[in-house]
């Protein structure tokens, strides 16, 4: 009986966990507005990108929403690694928050898409 307990308590915690716990909303730079909780920014890297990762004064650049339809375009700071796949253009996931305007990322949280794993097939 006890062990049904403690199985069935690990359970629910287990569920808890993989659907309300832990999860950082991902969102475009275009729904970024009024959100200053810590966030995942996804979106495409836009130019010019000024500064190194391990300055004071960090590695400055923009990121547009990947469509880039609407325009909307959101300057962000980073400090830490980056992956060797970091350009302009790049598709990337990068937490942080937002403040006064500028996307101040958490440090070592700059992640690129492989362009080829997200692109269409050739046929």
């Amino acid at each position: 009986m006890l062990a049904l307990s403690v199985a069935a308590v690990l359970a629910v915690f287990l569920l808890y966990v993989s659907i309300a716990g832990g999860r950082t909303p991902q969102l475009r730079p275009s729904q970024l507005a009024g959100h200053h909780e810590k966030v995942s920014l996804v979106g495409k890297v836009k130019g010019p990108v000024h500064g190194t990762s391990y300055s004071s004064g960090g590695m400055r650049f923009w990121v547009a929403d990947v469509d880039g339809r609407n325009g909307v375009k959101v300057p962000v700071v980073y400090h830490g690694s980056v992956p060797d796949l970091f350009k302009v253009g790049r598709h990337v996931v990068i937490d942080g928050r937002l403040r006064q305007g500028v996307f101040v990322a958490q440090r070592d949280t700059l992640v690129t898409k492989c362009p080829s794993k997200y692109s269409p097939k050739k046929t």
